[in-house]
């Protein structure tokens, strides 16, 4: 009877350190996600204001100009874009939902762009991806050759004022995020930044290869390896502390 009794606690405290485990690795992802989050929400919010930006210059431009029913169409596109746009952000919960936001920005752009086309009386301008160095600057306007910094060349779609500056051997306008206590390329800023970047340039063909050994490639290799060393640690962690809980729970 004494032997059931005693087997019955040790099951009992081994079932409240595995409760206990769960929740300390519960509130340890909760915190992982949240600090990955805010940097991710604030660029969006950032890229939300200068689209805002944007088109408050557009409005001023377009002041007193008759707009036909296709320029109308695709003012109000851009507008809804950029209260879609804010609606997405708010609703964050996860780095990966950006992709959603960008994707709207993306195509609130590209609204404001046949806007200002049809006005001058021009054809609608081709749907181009975004500058690669700062999506902010809007529709490119031709791939440049371009080389990182240690890295291989490759074309890249860019502005007119970044396709300038490369051409001359000036460094192109790049967007960058804080990272720790440093600034960096957006494409360097770690695995929360690739759903940015993919909903500006997913639905183009040659994004893999634009990014390729800047962003993407380390999320294959060596941030794959750090979640598997970080699983690791965290399990044998686990064995540890539940261990160790064990332990308190008895007299010496």
């Amino acid at each position: 009877m004494t032997e059931l009794i005693l087997l019955l606690a040790l099951v009992a405290v081994v079932l409240v350190v595995v409760g206990v485990t769960s929740r300390r690795k519960q509130a340890r992802e909760l915190e992982r996600r949240e600090a990955e989050l805010e940097p991710v929400r604030k660029l969006a919010f950032e890229d939300i204001t200068a689209l805002g930006v944007e088109l408050q210059s557009l409005d001023a431009d377009m002041a007193g100009q008759p707009l036909d029913a296709g320029a109308n169409a695709d003012y109000q596109r851009a507008l809804d874009s950029y209260e879609a746009a804010k609606t997405a952000a708010d609703r964050l919960t996860r780095p990966e939902e950006i992709k959603h936001v960008t994707e709207i920005l993306e195509d609130g752009r590209y609204a404001m762009a046949c806007v200002r086309a049809r006005v001058a009386g021009e054809g609608l301008p081709a749907r181009r991806p975004p500058c690669f160095f700062d999506p902010r600057h809007g529709l490119s306007v031709e791939d440049v050759p371009w080389t990182p910094p240690g890295g291989t060349r490759r074309d890249v779609p860019a502005c007119e004022l970044d396709a300038e500056r490369v051409k001359v051997g000036a460094a192109p306008d790049i967007r960058q995020v804080m990272v720790g206590s440093q600034r960096v390329p957006y494409w360097q800023g770690g695995r929360a930044y690739q759903p940015y970047a993919a909903g500006y340039f997913g639905s183009y063909a040659a994004m893999d290869f634009m990014f390729m050994g800047l962003m993407f490639g380390a999320f294959g290799g060596f941030d794959a390896l750090g979640e598997i060393g970080e699983g690791l640690g965290e399990g044998l962690g686990s064995i540890g502390e539940g261990i160790g809980d064990m332990f308190d729970g008895f007299d010496f």
